[in-house]
């Protein structure tokens, strides 16, 4: 299994940009997907998440902002990131929890590549 992340760049504070997530591989079902960040000299944290049925969650720094779906038949998780803020720099990173089909009595998480999110002031 193999989660290929997109759409990181450089934009301004006030922009906007929007992250995709793609799963694949022998998947046999995705349960929850979500986005983590990473600035520099800062552990890994929460963006947001989502369970296969919808559900989301975000932390409280980009409620309001930004807003994660996904689309179940392309595996695919994406977050739409809005009124960007410096403090929103960080490498993006893609989390899936995923049943394999050549092990379907147990659930991994599996983690994207990261892409790099850049917002001047």
């Amino acid at each position: 299994v193999q989660l290929q992340a997109s759409g990181g760049g450089l934009v301004q504070a006030g922009g906007s940009l929007r992250l995709s997530c793609a799963a694949s591989g022998s998947i046999f079902k995705i349960y929850g997907m979500g986005w983590y960040r990473q600035a520099p000299g800062k552990q890994r944290e929460l963006v947001a998440t989502s369970t296969s049925g919808g559900t989301t969650n975000y932390s409280n720094s980009v409620k309001g902002r930004f807003t994660i779906s996904r689309d179940n038949a392309k595996n695919t998780v994406y977050l739409q990131m809005n009124s960007l803020k410096p403090e929103d720099t960080a490498v993006y990173y893609c989390n899936a929890h995923v049943t394999a089909t050549q092990d379907m009595d147990a659930t991994f998480a599996y983690w994207g590549q990261g892409t790099l999110v850049t917002v001047s002031s």
